[in-house]
């Protein structure tokens, strides 16, 4: 069972939503829970009605991660639980002993699950779109860690510390579970106060946060099940197999989870997740942190990716290396067209407004030049020199990353893999759009409102 948190921006249009987001113009729609197929498919019903809506309107929705720079981006929050076939949610706490025990069978094993595949993870939610919006603005980083709350930690440092590979005790074991009853209660104020994570557990269920706001969630909760479910299987054969060595039960049980807790240690987080003391701690760790779709996308071919697949019978190996090769043409045709764009609207559009404002100037210095003396000239059309040699500057700038940012990509469509293509389209097509849209956004303080061809950025966001 699980339901969407969906965060856009909803240009002008009323609709019924939670609450307004950070950005302007930005609403968040949470519907309410259901089985996970349904509510894949009504999310994406949901984005085609409000894009038709919007349209019939005369306004637009925007999916895009990040639409604007220096603003918060988009995503959906995945919650996510699992249930019995009577409806009962494994990830809630009981009121005794044995079913918070089984609460804590099933909340170990995700947090296992997610220690295990994290580079996955990441890889289920990859995207040209995603890569721009990940570790900042109320966006998970691409490292991916899971925020459990300080009691719940505290919980499991417990369990680590009081079980030990030894038998049991009968006062040690009533101990261990009395403290385990004390789990309800620490849920009741266990709010989850971390939004930079990846991977919360918020009372009752865990929130996926790091999916996009254009994606099909259905990817993302692919991956979530099947490694969830690989890893309850492990988790049974482990017990069995301390119960075949003559282990009772419900210390074969505390044995193996606590395995677990210091396997998955070092993917527990509760700091900040955009700062860079974590991305130094997260490298200490062992971690990953894979900040682009090329390189996040290998995780679908790994070994340990296929076969967990194939294991399960969700996707032969060719099916997911079918998947794999879509996802870096995906990636290398979205960063194509971009490119194709920006050098579109440099070429046709930037450019020409700005030569044309910078020959109003000049017009304006020559016509200073026969009324002034040189030294009324000198003083009165400083600020005018000063503007046609920054405009020049800039121009020259933008000019030649453009026709270089096209030599790269020409020489990216003759390579002859997608993998090496989604690379260098990466490293050396997309490196050119920053230094574009940087000195454009300067030319755009600059030019004139009544030359400049697009709506300026403060006109989108703020003014109109």
């Amino acid at each position: 069972m699980r339901d969407f948190e969906y965060e856009a921006h909803l240009l002008g249009i009323p609709v019924r939503t939670r609450h307004n987001e950070v950005a302007p113009a930005q609403f968040e729609c949470a519907p309410v829970f259901e089985e996970t197929n349904l509510a894949v498919d009504h999310n994406l019903l949901l984005m085609d009605v409000m894009e038709k809506v919007a349209i019939r309107h005369n306004f637009r929705v925007l999916m895009h991660e990040k639409p604007y720079a220096g603003v918060n981006g988009s995503g959906k929050h995945n919650n996510w639980s699992l249930a019995t076939n009577t409806g009962k949610n494994l990830l809630s706490p009981g009121k005794t002993p044995k079913t918070n025990l089984q609460f804590l069978t099933f909340f170990i094993n995700t947090v296992m699950a997610v220690h295990e595949h994290a580079d996955l993870l990441r890889a289920s939610i990859a995207s040209a779109n995603n890569d721009h919006r990940l570790g900042a603005n109320e966006a998970p980083p691409a490292i991916m860690s899971v925020f459990l709350g300080q009691q719940l930690s505290n919980v499991l440092d417990e369990l680590e510390k009081a079980v030990h590979n030894g038998k049991m005790s009968p006062e040690e074991k009533t101990a261990l579970k009395m403290n385990i009853g004390r789990i309800p209660d620490i849920l009741l104020d266990n709010t989850d106060r971390n939004r930079t994570s990846p991977f919360a557990f918020t009372g009752n269920k865990f929130e996926f946060r790091a999916v996009g706001s254009s994606a099909n969630c259905g990817g993302p909760m692919t991956v979530l099940n099947a490694i969830v479910s690989e890893q309850l299987i492990s988790f049974k054969n482990e017990v069995d197999a301390l119960m075949n060595k003559k282990v009772e039960k419900d210390e074969a049980i505390f044995q193996t989870l606590k395995k677990y807790i210091i396997a998955s240690k070092k993917i527990r987080f509760e700091g900040n997740g955009y700062g860079d003391e974590w991305k130094a701690e997260a490298k200490k760790r062992g971690l990953s942190n894979i900040p682009t779709t090329p390189g996040a996308l290998e995780a679908m071919i790994s070994k340990k990716t296929l076969a967990m697949f194939e294991s399960q019978g969700i996707l032969n190996h060719r099916e997911q290396e079918a998947r794999y090769e879509i996802g870096l043409e995906t990636y290398t045709k979205k960063i194509q067209i971009e490119s194709r764009i920006i050098a579109d609207m440099v070429n046709n559009q930037i450019l020409p407004a700005a030569i044309s404002y910078q020959k109003n100037i000049v017009d304006n210095v020559m016509g200073l030049k026969t009324i002034l003396s040189a030294e009324e000239f000198k003083k009165a059309a400083e600020i005018q020199l000063n503007l046609i040699h920054e405009i020049s500057e800039r121009v020259n700038i933008i000019k030649k990353a453009a026709d270089e940012m096209r030599e790269e990509r020409k020489k990216a469509n003759n390579l002859d893999s997608e993998k090496k293509k989604a690379h260098v389209y990466c490293d050396k097509v997309k490196s050119y759009f920053e230094v574009i849209r940087y000195q454009v956004d300067k030319l755009e303080y600059i030019v004139d409102d009544k030359v400049w061809p697009l709506p300026k950025y403060r006109e989108m966001l703020y003014l109109r």
